[in-house]
């Protein structure tokens, strides 16, 4: 099982970010945490304290919670749930939060051993358009502190598709960022979502961006580019050296079961699917009342069959013809024969050795052919 926390507190929101998030202040954790430990102590009863491979810390800002208070989440999670041996432990830290040696310091000595840091540029007329809180030096001496402290496992967020943002601009960002030498980096086009200072500005925005074309011109220079620096492209967004792809995001595209705790926090447990209260008061009244999960989602067999498709076209392996008729007893190939002879000839998949794979080209339409595949 996977394990996620969300930890829903920014020092302000950026104005790409569609999470639920609120604004720090110590009253509201104090609440926060107090009714997350509750959480973590329900699930590990009701569940029996489980064998879990993975813990993620989202959000939101982890890197926003103390050391001390974060330990206090760890001794819980240790008391009620049980880690297996190597396991993966992440925490997102942003640069504004995440600047002090001995903050990365703590974090290993209680046993997080993978970070996430969201730079999401190194340009900083990029991080302001964007809204992000710090500069491309604190996100450069982020990484070399955590580094210094021992972290042997780091991964680096990038965005793409910026406001105003030409291909140069993108070439020196990802040339900056492999000096680095991260284990991993996550790369993302820039989506304008509704209620986000982008959405709410999207008239201004969108004639700012790059055209579509110079956009796919920056995916796939992009994953070229981190290919031949190598980083092995094994999802969309995902760039890994070997040995090091994060276990918990591909446990998801492997479809384990999930727990999320937080508020908003999504779980997919057996044939159940369920999400916490968005807000504290809710959030606080179905941890204490001990209702969390019973209002869920039964996740049918024609719903396991859509997410097969769509989880698994979406990494480097894709999707295995065989697993789709064990599960469904029918056959993808026959079922949906013109959509896949028409993507083929376009070059938008690869088939081969039972495996049905998007190309470069592919990933950058994958949500109209996930769509066309997965739906009837």
């Amino acid at each position: 099982m996977l394990l996620y926390i969300h930890v829903p507190f920014c020092v302000r929101k950026c104005h790409y970010c569609a999470f639920h998030s609120q604004i720090f202040n110590k009253v509201t954790f104090a609440w926060y945490l107090k009714t997350l430990l509750a959480e973590i102590e329900l699930w590990g009863c009701r569940l029996k304290k489980p064998k879990i491979g993975t813990v993620y810390f989202g959000g939101g800002t982890p890197s926003l919670i103390p050391p001390f208070q974060l330990e206090l989440i760890m001794d819980a999670l240790r008391k009620h749930f049980t880690f297996i041996k190597g396991m993966e432990i992440t925490i997102e830290v942003n640069p504004d939060s995440a600047n002090d040696k001995s903050y990365f310091d703590s974090l290993i000595s209680m046993g997080i051993n993978r970070l996430s840091i969201g730079f999401q540029s190194l340009d900083d007329r990029n991080l302001m358009v964007l809204g992000r809180p710090h500069s491309s030096r604190q996100a450069a001496e982020t990484y070399y502190m955590a580094r210094k402290a021992g972290f042997g496992n780091i991964s680096i967020d990038l965005m793409w598709g910026l406001p105003r943002q030409k291909m140069k601009d993108w070439n020196n960002e990802l040339k900056a960022v492999v000096k680095l030498k991260p284990e991993h980096i996550s790369s993302y086009g820039l989506s304008i979502e509704p209620d986000t200072v982008f959405g709410q500005n999207r008239a201004e925005v969108e004639p700012e961006l790059p055209p579509d074309s110079e956009q796919a011109k920056m995916f796939i220079y992009g994953a070229e580019f981190l290919e031949s620096m190598g980083y092995i492209q094994y999802e969309i967004s995902s760039f890994a050296r070997i040995g090091f792809i994060s276990r918990h995001n591909h446990g998801y595209w492997d479809r384990l079961d999930y727990l999320g705790m937080g508020p908003s926090a999504v779980s997919t447990i057996g044939n159940r699917r369920f999400i916490n209260p968005l807000y504290m008061d809710e959030y606080d009244a179905a941890v204490r009342g001990g209702f969390l999960g019973e209002d869920f989602e039964e996740i049918t067999d024609e719903i396991r069959a859509q997410e097969l498709v769509m989880l698994s076209l979406r990494t480097s392996r894709g999707l295995k013809l065989s697993e789709y008729t064990e599960l469904t007893g029918k056959d993808l190939m026959k079922d949906k024969k013109s959509v896949i002879t028409a993507l083929h000839q376009n070059g938008l998949v690869r088939i081969s050795a039972g495996f049905i794979r998007l190309t470069k080209n592919g990933m950058l339409v994958s949500n109209s052919i996930l769509q066309s595949l997965a739906f009837d």
